[in-house]
């Protein structure tokens, strides 16, 4: 089986959770570190799936790997190779689909619940599920791409994920684990405090209360969306 390519933009926003649901279902795996200086691959059919992991940078900057990032996405869909993006790798999903990412109306840091969409395609994805605390640390959103479903919402940011065919584009953050939520909280104490004012803005000590109970539940939400994720990826070599 080729490997699901994980792209990585800077260092502390890891695979996290993601990586471990690979493993358990001993699925190979290639973290291509563009924070380090690594290319982005031309060919999506290298690999078997396509992950984007999250960000500082907005879509919207002019970086050079923007433009090629959104082109392998694309790549990835006539191939029917399946993409699936957290944060801002799911505004690179929606930009390389048509979409707008803009600025939100409510910036969002820390843990916050997410409702499940009223259709059919998010029954799918969730099954009974109605909600739950996701994580989230984002200060832009996606809209919801031409031909694609929004499957997550909540009332700061209408557009928390969206699917379209096989892929998978999130806004919020279901692959924390302990160590990233940590990291997050200390990296990103600068922020948060220019956001104290925000009511999406909580506090290192709030994001971090209770949190292995917390985690524990955001995995169980983690693993609908990654096992169905996994269904569509090409086991052949």
């Amino acid at each position: 089986m080729k490997p699901v390519a994980i792209f990585r933009h800077v260092r502390i926003e890891g695979p996290g959770y993601f990586a471990t649901t690979l493993e358990q279902r001993s699925i190979p795996s290639r973290l291509v570190a563009l924070d380090a200086g690594e290319e982005l691959p031309r060919d999506a059919r290298a690999f078997s799936g396509l992950a984007f992991m999250g960000g500082p940078m907005s879509v919207n900057d002019p970086l050079p790997w923007i433009a090629r990032a959104s082109e392998l996405i694309r790549d990835a869909v006539r191939k029917d190779v399946p993409v699936i993006g957290h944060c801002l790798g799911g505004q690179l999903m929606a930009r390389a689909f048509g979409g707008k990412v803009e600025p939100a109306a409510v910036k969002e840091i820390g843990w916050g619940e997410v409702q499940v969409a009223h259709n059919a395609l998010a029954r799918e994805w969730f099954g009974e599920l109605q909600s739950f605390e996701s994580f989230h640390w984002h200060g832009e959103s996606f809209s919801i791409p031409p031909g694609a479903t929004r499957l997550l919402t909540n009332s700061r940011c209408p557009n928390q994920a969206f699917a379209l065919g096989r892929h998978f584009g999130m806004q919020c953050h279901v692959e924390m684990t302990a160590e990233l939520v940590r990291n997050w909280c200390e990296a990103g104490r600068d922020e948060i405090a220019a956001g104290a004012a925000s009511p999406g803005v909580q506090q290192p000590v709030e994001m971090l209360r209770d949190l292995e109970r917390r985690l524990a539940a955001l995995h169980e939400v983690a693993d609908l969306i990654y096992e169905r994720w996994c269904e569509g990826l090409s086991r052949g070599n």
